[in-house]
């Protein structure tokens, strides 16, 4: 959530930074304007009530102890009045800082300066390209039907238990789900994250915390009897753990890594685009999250694209890193590298991370928050990225590594899988 002080100390440059990501903020920011004005002249009103009102109070005994008790009498009914009217101010406040809470939370974060400019996909930045393109037998087989071919992946099984987008690993395709996860876990905590298990099931303050409340309220799966959400990552119950914290500086920075399955409803849609593992309503996750001083969160940043860049190219897939235009990053973002991966048998590009640094929007929500070396309090920075998003690390690694003897497994997972192909 973007801060007062953000939205009001320079408004031209908060209408230009938010039209980056296509939004058009000047009704709000009039409407923001109004509200916190409003709010500001009911507080000093309340504070010259309640200052009245204690003076008042006072007056009360001295009067009773000089015998003035017509004149105290006359007090006490001036304090009562006045109790009633700071209780009307008090309400009527209230009243309007959540009106303003509510416009605000609406703004999307202020993407950085680098970020491009542009509207959808197309106008994303290609910042690395990696080929590593491998020699296929002749017509290579998409990855759904390699699932069928060597029975790992049952979509139809899927769809008889759930539905759509729900699809049943068996034999070395589970195998090879649960190597994935342990291999990215292993490189996470080996580059100083501390491996957490959290819930995939998290409150309404949560998904609030991290953006997903009221933004993507559609797009989770709501379990409506007790008010609870399933994860869309595990971003969310990962950075919610230091949800109304206050750090010391010297804590920073806090590096979590944590494994969750993972639930989205949008998965939907039609066509090659989304067939097979290309996009689901459950999928495995591995996240990592990091808490950082504000003066640091960008080297941060730095740091967790080439972490990942390194799994990545650990695992011989052809890839490229992509700075994210305007328009197509998330609402909470401030900067997202994405990382992609090339299907040799699909010939396109299929998204497997994203890395992004929310600087102090999320921790503004969470109440997130360190004591400087002046023991101010401060806002801190937050960051997560995929490491690594699973079904299309899967789709690339069956269709790049499908030989006529059978799909070949990178060398560096072969200790997790215990087999070095799938026949």
């Amino acid at each position: 959530m973007l801060t007062l002080k953000q939205l009001r100390e320079d408004r031209a440059a908060a209408i230009r930074k938010l039209a980056k990501k296509g939004v058009d903020a000047a009704q709000a920011l009039d409407r923001i304007d109004e509200l916190d004005d409003r709010r500001k002249a009911l507080q000093a009103e309340l504070d010259n009530c309640l200052a009245e009102q204690n003076k008042a109070a006072k007056e009360i005994g001295m009067l009773m102890g000089q015998g003035r008790r017509e004149e105290a009498e006359e007090r006490k009914r001036f304090v009562t009045d006045m109790k009633a009217h700071s209780a009307q101010l008090a309400a009527e406040q209230k009243e309007v800082a959540d009106a303003l809470q509510a416009v605000i939370v609406t703004l999307p974060n202020f993407p950085a300066d680098i970020v491009p400019e542009g509207r959808t996909a197309e106008d994303n930045l290609v910042v690395k390209l990696v080929e590593s393109y491998t020699q296929l037998p002749e017509n290579p087989l998409p990855h759904w039907e390699l699932a069928r071919k060597y029975d790992i992946i049952d979509f139809d099984l899927g769809v008889k238990l759930t539905g759509a987008g729900f699809p049943v690993y068996k034999g070395k395709g589970a195998r090879l789900q649960r190597a994935l996860i342990n291999y990215f876990l292993d490189c996470n905590t080996r580059a100083g994250y501390l491996e957490v298990e959290p819930p995939v099931m998290v409150n309404e303050a949560s998904g609030f915390g991290t953006g997903q409340l009221p933004d993507k309220e559609g797009q989770m799966y709501h379990a409506t009897v007790d008010n609870f959400y399933l994860v869309p990552t595990a971003e969310v119950p990962v950075t919610n753990i230091y949800r109304d914290v206050i750090l010391d500086k010297s804590d920073f920075p806090v590096k979590m890594t944590a494994y969750t399955p993972c639930f989205r409803r949008e998965a939907g849609s039609y066509g090659k685009d989304v067939r097979g593992l290309n996009r689901l309503h459950q999928f495995d996750k591995v996240e990592i999250v990091q808490l950082s001083l504000p003066e640091h969160s960008y080297e941060a940043l730095d740091g967790m694209v080439a972490h990942v860049e390194s799994i990545v190219r650990s695992l011989g897939l052809p890839y490229r890193i992509l700075r994210l235009c305007g328009g197509d990053m998330s609402f909470t973002s401030a900067l997202t590298y994405d990382f992609e991966v090339y299907s040799e048998a699909q010939k396109r590009w299929l998204e497997v991370s994203s890395v992004s640094n929310f600087e102090s929007f999320q921790a503004n929500r969470l109440k997130l928050r360190y004591r400087d070396e002046n023991k101010k309090i401060q806002l801190a920075h937050t960051l997560n990225g995929s490491s690594l998003a699973l079904p299309r690390i899967v789709a690339a690694l069956l269709e790049n590594n499908q030989t006529p003897e059978g799909i070949r497994i990178p060398e560096a997972l072969i200790p997790y899988t215990g087999f070095d192909i799938i026949k």
